[in-house]
């Protein structure tokens, strides 16, 4: 059963499942590009050390943990965050070990916008923002194709009057 099937209640279906955009990711590649690089360099460089080996595994050590803490964290926060619109709901659940998430009911939506930059439009992605019955409207940030998602939620919310 993919996520979010188990959430469903009879007779809803998923309309969209999206991840946030591969845009978050770029910054923890190159964390792990440069990683890689100064610790292979500094290897290299004490190499005919005869302390060598105590350096490589204290460089392996602090490489392994800037890698976990700015490259793999941040995927699985990428991974397991999930914009979901269904025929009766948008749902956001996001979070690696408390997780936290929201369900806004398509009759409670008032409107639908997006917005993005020239550089989120060259990449296709943008914010979102929901206004629903509550006080402040919800934006949710770095939704891929935003376009195609305002036009898919706008649709669902007519479709649901």
């Amino acid at each position: 059963m993919a996520y979010p099937d188990d959430l469903l209640v009879d007779g809803e279906r998923v309309v969209l499942h999206k991840h946030p955009h591969w845009k978050m990711l770029v910054l923890p590649v190159l964390v792990f590009l440069v990683t890689v690089g100064v610790a292979a360099y500094l290897a290299a460089l004490v190499r005919n050390q005869s302390w060598a080996s105590i350096a490589w595994i204290a460089l392996a050590a602090v490489g392994v943990l800037i890698v976990l803490w700015f490259t793999a964290l941040p995927f699985v926060r990428w991974r397991t965050t999930h914009f979901v619109v269904t025929t009766h709901r948008v749902l956001v659940r996001e979070g690696v070990l408390s997780r936290q998430g929201i369900d806004i009911p398509m009759s409670r939506i008032n409107s639908v916008q997006f917005r993005h930059t020239l550089v989120e439009r060259l990449l296709r992605c943008g914010t979102l923002v929901i206004e629903s019955a509550s006080d402040e409207p919800l934006e949710f940030d770095d939704v891929p194709d935003v376009e195609r998602v305002h036009a898919t939620l706008y649709h669902e919310v007519v479709d649901d009057e």
